[in-house]
């Protein structure tokens, strides 16, 4: 049986990687559903046929596009952002939303990695449960913690529930309306710095309301 070679190694994983993150763009923009592999292979440089010698099929190149995008997002943007453990849970919270808004709307050339995984929150696919176990629960058992600090006494599981739904919410928001925001207001940017301050403004609104409900 013959061996491959270095170079022929190299370039099966080269034109492998280059269709897993031009399929992501792909779906990113269009779904699982819409997209096409004559689309994907184009935006490759490449054909169909190779999306069917390196996944067999659409449904196999979409579950490691969305396997892809969840160790890119946690390795660029973790959610405690590389707090220590001294970090006071305000601190993480903010860390958590600067986090999220990133995964979001991160201009960067990984930035379908975001879009991705909010699509399929709104718009479930077949790979709903991996996004649930490898992206989403994760996050969420973050946010728990956080909250659950915040709160304090008045901890209970409902007031829980709701205090990270809507911290969360208001970070899907910018993503999912973003294209009427900047309508609205033109001067809405979602440049680094501008993220930032976003974060800075969802994080004061957050404990703003999270305080309250711990001292009533």
């Amino acid at each position: 049986m013959s061996v491959p070679k270095p170079d022929s190694v190299r370039a099966h994983a080269r034109t492998r990687q280059q269709l897993i993150e031009a399929a992501g763009r792909v779906f990113a923009d269009t779904g699982f559903h819409d997209a096409t592999v004559r689309d994907i292979g184009m935006k490759a440089g490449t054909n169909s046929a190779a999306i069917s010698y390196h996944f067999g099929d659409k449904k196999t190149l979409y579950l490691e596009v969305l396997r892809f995008a969840v160790v890119m997002a946690n390795e660029k943007y973790p959610l405690d952002m590389g707090l220590g453990p001294e970090a006071t849970p305000e601190m993480r919270l903010r860390a958590f939303i600067h986090a999220f808004l990133l995964r979001l709307l991160d201009p960067g050339p990984i930035s379908w990695s975001g879009k991705l995984v909010a699509r399929e929150m709104i718009k479930p696919t077949l790979a709903l449960e991996d996004i649930i176990n490898d992206s989403i629960k994760p996050m969420d058992r973050e946010i728990v913690g956080i909250v659950k600090e915040l709160l304090g006494r008045k901890s209970t599981p409902e007031k829980v529930r709701h205090g990270r739904f809507s911290v969360v919410s208001q970070c899907l928001f910018y993503h999912h309306c973003r294209h009427v925001l900047v309508r609205l207001s033109p001067d809405e940017q979602f440049t680094p710095r501008a993220i930032e301050k976003l974060a800075d403004h969802i994080t004061e609104f957050s404990l703003g309301g999270l305080q309250r409900i711990a001292k009533n």
